[in-house]
Order: C-alpha cells, then structure tokens, then sequence
C-alpha cells in the first residue's frame, strides 16, 4: 500500500476548518468564564477600539510620562488645569498633609517650575478679650499680644463671641493694621454693612454659661447679644461647664433680656456650675494674606494699605503655619485661582490666587462662608456655589450657599444683587455637586437635585430628579459629552435627556464587593474625552487604604474594563494637553496618553478570555494551528510588539487548566501549533515589553473532533 502524503493532508485539512476568534466587546466578571464564552472575563490597562466587523477591538491602553520631573511633597488629591489672560497655562497641584506633619501644599505648575502657595494661619486662643470701640463709629481696634505684626492683607475669624460697645464680634473680619499689637476690624450687622459701635468701650468679653443640676437648659450671658426666641445661637470652641458640653448649633429657648438667654443643652447637667467660654478667652484663627514685599516700611501714619506703613517701627510680616488639608476642591475664577480645603474642621474657607498678580501664596475670601464641603463655579452667569456650608459657623451639611453674579466678594443676599442660599429637605448630607448641562447638579447620598438658574428674586429653583441614586463621594461625578456620569453606593448611573438611568455593569463584582468602605473619601473619577471614557479609581479591601484599581466604561460602546493602577487625582484634557493624573505611590504627576510606556516602564497590558467551548456535546477538539491577527504598532510606526498569547485548557469548568504558552508573536510570524485538547479553552494577550503598541484583530485556529470524553 502506497501513501499519498499531500492527499492524506488534503483530507487533514478538510476535516479540521479554520474558525475566528470573536469576542464581545467589554469585560464580563459577573458571568462564569464557562458562562462568557463569547466574552473576555479579566483583563490590565486595555481599552476598546470601533470596528464595524466585530463590534469592538482590545488594544493595549495609553502610557505615560512625567509632567514634571520631581515628585511632589506629598499624596496629590487635587488637580486643576487652566490658562490665566496672558494665555499661561498653570496647573494647581493640592495634596494632603505632609508626612508626619500636620500641614497639606497647594502649589502651581507653570512653565516647569512648581510655585508653592500654601496658605498659613495662626491662632491665639489663650489671651482675654482686648478691644475697643468709639461710639457711632464701626471700627473696633483689636489688640493681640500673643500674635503679632498682624497686617491689612491678614483676616481673622473670631471663633468666640465678643461683646463690646454694643457690637457682637463674631465671623471671618478683614484686618487693618495699626500696630504690632494691634489691628482694626469693621464690624458688620447681618445684610453685611458696618454696623457702628453704640458706646465708647474698652471692656470687651466673652459669653458665660451657668447650668442648673439636673436640667438641660443653659443660660448664656452675652451682652447685647441680640438673639430672639427661635433663633439660632452657634457654639464653635468647645466648653464643659456642669457636666454638659457645649459645642454646636442651640436653639434659642427663651430670651432672658438684652443680656441673657437660655439654650437647651443635649443632655442634663449634673451640677449647678457657671463657666466663659473658652475658659474666659478669645479664639482668633488668622489667615495670613499675600500682598506685594513691604521692605523696610512699619508702622504709622502716611501709610500703605487698608490701615497703612509708613515710617516707624520696622515691620516683620508673619509667616504663619501651612494649612491641614486631607483633600482640596479646585476650579478657577478666570484666571484666578479657587481653593477650599477638606480637613474635616469647622474653618474650610475658599482661598483665591491670582496667578497674574503673583504673591506668595493664597489668601481667604473674607465674605465667603467660612466652612464648606466643596464648590464649584456656576455658568454662564458665574458664581460661586458652595456646599456643606454655613450661616451661624457650625458647618450645615445640607445647606448651599452662594455668591452674586460675578462678584466672589458679595455672600449676604440682598434685593439689589442675586446672592442666595437653599438648604435641600431630604438626605444627611451633599456629597458633592459639579456644573453640568444647562444647569448644577446637587448630590446628597440618597437623591440628586437640580440647580437651574431663573434670575430675581429666587436666582435658583430647585428640583429632585432622582430618588435612590446618591453619590458615593465627592469626585466620584463627571460630566462628558452632555452626559453625566456618577458611582453611587452601589451602583452606578448616569444623566441624560431621558433623565437618571443606572448603567448596567459587567465587572459590578470587581468593584462593590472588593471596595474599602472606610476610604471612599479618595474614590476619584476620570474623564479620558479623547477615547469616550469614564474611570473610578478606587481603594480596595487590600489597598491599605490608597487608591489601587480603576473600572472604566466607553460610553461609545457601553463596555467595562478594569485594572490595578492608582491615580489620586485627575485632570480631563485640558489647555495643558491629554489627560493628567497624580500617583499615590510614587508621588510622579504623570501625562496620559503620551507614550506606549508606563514612565519608561513596560505597561504591562493583558486581557483573557472566558471559556470557549470549542465544539458541542462531550466532544474534545484538537487544536494544532493558530494564525495571529493583530496590529504591532501605532499606524505608520514601527511594528515592533512583542505578544504573548497563552491556552489555558480544561475539560470542566472547575477543572484546574493546563497552561500551553505563552508563546511570543511579533508581525513576522505568521502560525505558529500549540497542538492541545480539551473541551474548554481559554485565552490570554499580554505584553513585558517597551516601546510598543498592540490591538488584536481577527484571530483564527484550526481545530477538529477528537475523541468523546
């Protein structure tokens, strides 16, 4: 018998057909891998391309490179990008407290060089009350030993109330300096207008309270103190007298005269006592200004500034000490720079800095709200909108607070400007808010309200258009191409002109069932508007506690993807170029989309597939050849990738696979024959390699019956 060799092959080819590889597009871990047998079940730092054949393609994801060379001071929490009117752009850079420090760094990027602009406070909380007044007149003279050289640029804001000359000092005050020891300050009266002096005093004090054992109710002395039955009396400094402490929003009971009234405590006291706040002594919070060098000038007539240098006593500005801040809200104001502080205190005030005009660092907006849980600047009409804000002090979780049209200086409403306030009636608090389509966007952690703009008298109307879809933390929103896009407790939605819709999400596993529920503060949203993504990068129950993986979806195929990487801050592309984003580990800002390398490290890009059943039944298929179909490069670059695919093969779902691979694939080979057998397979693409770019294509194998099982 004679062999025919090329017809014994024919006949091999006839029974073993070429079929395509085709997966669906987007990352499937709710599903079993034997259950997303079409799909992709894991993947690293992919994304998905348009193809009209298959619907979509994996590529490996975009690299990154240095913004700037040296690593910040700190873990970067905020990030801001834009250009001042002499067409510089800067990037604000806000991280959280130093290590071992108790002090954070706001700092601006521009031209390579990182400008720090932290801004510095002192406090003085163990001296008596000093002041003095002058009958018919608003300004009151402070005199402050303990912290001295105050100048005009500086702010103080009065933590403890100060009765003097028939005035109440209490709130944010703009310095005027006089002396070393002392400063003036322009006391106001609740439409924010100076509010002048009734008598000529020099006896300031501070409120006492007297307690009676076994009742809850206090009895505030505070002269002049102009409270009415119903109105709301705000403890900021902490004080114990009777057993009962003192601190936060309290309810004014009754009205006792023009110089006492009665608050009702949390609990009883257990015994009669009476105690001054503070132990009888005043709380000063100074937030040291920025303003132009003032060398060799002091103190004196003919002067300079709100309360003038002139000759005299040298002065020496005070530096004061850099702000805590675990998070920052950022945005800008045209060219200027707006700041607020998250520490979790209650003096979170809203810093501006001019780039243009310079300075050394940041200085408060005295009128603004002098605690919030973030802002955002409002359009067309331009204010500010701040929330988790405040009217007595005491930080209201519910409460926004904002600004009149163009003027970040004006807070106090009135009917010649279009300043305001809304306190929203459902939820425990506002998680966040951002501007979005034709209109703010509020969130709580139940609900999302509506902010539309109406003009006089009301300014905003207000709306709840969404029940059950809360945020989960204040950078986990984002609006892209009309759409806004946000991560709730336990889902995520989105908002369009068919209203809130939750999005359906293939890797919900890979999220809510491995997120640190102690660290949603730095889950952080990521806008990529050249690819139609949107990220969460978030901490994970092994994370200790820092940012470490990310999900994604393409709103352009409605298709998830994950991967371990951390970014801790985000800036969509911007004036600077593509997208920045700041991270956790190696402290780096880095570029997006700027190279095929992770910082010149390989980008190690992976995906694997779940398992395909190759032929029906209890067959088992041998399969001896595979054709490789991919890109190696960026179009007309070099076709450099190096790619290695890897079988992972099994008989049952539970099975522990047999590994066959990895094989390495570069453009020139054309087949290659992992001859194996099995009723499942699986299969995975990844790359170790630098300087290289890869997208899979239409991969095909050959395979034939072999066997029943």
């Amino acid at each position: 018998m004679v062999l025919d060799v090329a017809a014994a092959g024919r006949l091999a080819d006839a029974l073993m057909p070429h079929a395509q590889l085709k997966l669906t597009p987007g990352i499937d871990q709710n599903d079993t891998p034997a259950l997303n047998q079409a799909g992709i079940s894991t993947c690293n730092l992919v994304r998905f391309t348009y193809s009209p054949v298959l619907g979509a393609l994996v590529q490996k994801l975009g690299g990154w490179v240095r913004y700037f060379p040296s690593a910040m001071a700190a873990i970067v929490r905020a990030l801001w990008a834009w250009e001042d009117t002499n067409a510089v752009q800067h990037l604000a850079v806000g991280t959280q407290n130093l290590p071992s420090t108790t002090s954070a760094q706001l700092s601006i990027i521009t031209g390579g060089a990182n400008a720090i602009i932290t801004p510095t406070q002192e406090i003085t909380s163990n001296i008596g009350p000093a002041a003095s007044t002058t009958s018919g007149s608003a300004t009151v003279i402070i005199t402050d030993t303990a912290n001295q050289n105050i100048s005009s640029f500086d702010t103080v804001y009065i933590e403890t109330h100060i009765s003097i000359g028939g005035l109440i000092l209490y709130g944010l005050y703009q310095c005027s300096a006089i002396s070393a020891t002392t400063y003036s300050i322009t006391a106001t009266n609740v439409l924010g207008q100076p509010n002048p002096a009734t008598s000529t005093s020099t006896s300031a004090a501070v409120a006492s309270f007297q307690t009676a054992s076994g009742s809850a109710g206090v009895v505030v002395t505070l002269n002049n103190h102009g409270y009415v039955d119903g109105s709301t009396y705000p403890i900021l400094v902490s004080t114990t007298v009777g057993g009962v402490t003192l601190y936060g929003n309290y309810l004014v009971e009754s009205v006792g005269g023009a110089n006492t009234f009665t608050i009702v405590a949390t609990q009883q006291a257990t015994s009669t006592a009476a105690a001054s706040i503070n132990h009888g002594h005043v709380y000063f919070v100074y937030s040291i200004g920025t303003g132009p060098p003032i060398a060799g000038a002091g103190y004196g007539g003919g002067g300079y500034g709100l309360g003038g240098y002139g000759t005299g006593t040298t002065y020496t500005p005070p530096v004061g000490t850099a702000i805590s801040a675990n998070d920052w809200v950022l945005d800008n104001w045209g060219e200027v720079l707006l700041a607020c502080p998250i520490n979790g205190s209650q003096f979170q005030p809203i810093y501006t800095y001019d780039p243009v005009q310079g300075g050394p660092q940041a200085a408060i907006i005295p009128q603004a709200p002098s605690v919030n849980d973030g802002f955002f600047v409002a359009m067309p009409q331009r204010q500010i909108i701040a929330w988790g804000s405040t009217q007595t002090g005491i930080q209201d979780p519910l409460l926004i607070n904002w600004c009149d049209v163009n003027n970040y200086n004006s807070w106090v409403a009135l009917v010649t400007n279009q300043a305001g306030s809304y306190r929203i009636p459902k939820g425990s608090r506002i998680v966040g808010g951002l501007q979005g389509p034709q209109q703010g966007l509020i969130w709580t952690d139940i609900d999302v309200w509506s902010m539309q703009y109406i003009g006089e008298p009301f300014v905003y109307s207000f709306n709840e258009i969404g029940t059950g879809c809360g945020l989960i933390a204040r950078k986990a929103c984002a609006s892209l191409n009309g759409v806004v896009y946000w991560m709730g407790p336990s889902q995520f939605f989105s908002l369009s002109s068919s209203g809130v819709q939750p999005i359906a999400c293939t890797v919900w596993d890979v999220v809510f069932q491995n997120l640190d529920q102690h660290n949603l503060t730095k889950i952080r949203v990521a806008v990529n508007a050249l690819f139609g993504e949107v990220a969460w990068y978030f901490p994970t129950l092994t994370s200790g506690g820092e940012v470490a993986m990310y999900v994604k979806y393409n709103t352009y195929f409605e298709a998830w993807d994950y991967g371990v990487l951390g970014r801790s801050a985000w800036v969509d592309q911007s004036v600077l170029g593509p997208p920045i984003g700041a991270d956790p580990a190696s402290l780096y800002i880095y570029q997006h989309e700027t190279s095929p390398d992770a910082d010149g490290q390989p980008l190690l890009a992976s995906f694997q597939s779940g398992y395909a059943a190759i032929s029906d039944g209890d067959w088992k298929t041998f399969v001896d050849e595979v054709w490789p179909d991919m890109k190696f490069g960026y179009f007309g670059g070099e076709q450099n990738a190096t790619v290695q695919l890897t079988f992972y093969v099994a008989d049952f779902p539970g099975a522990t696979p047999q590994m066959f691979g990895p094989y390495s694939i570069t453009q020139a080979t054309t087949y290659f024959n992992p001859r194996f057998r099995g009723r499942l397979v699986s299969i995975e693409i990844s790359n170790t390699d630098t300087g290289s770019w890869w997208r899979i294509g239409g991969m095909r194998y050959r395979g034939m019956p072999d066997g029943r099982y």
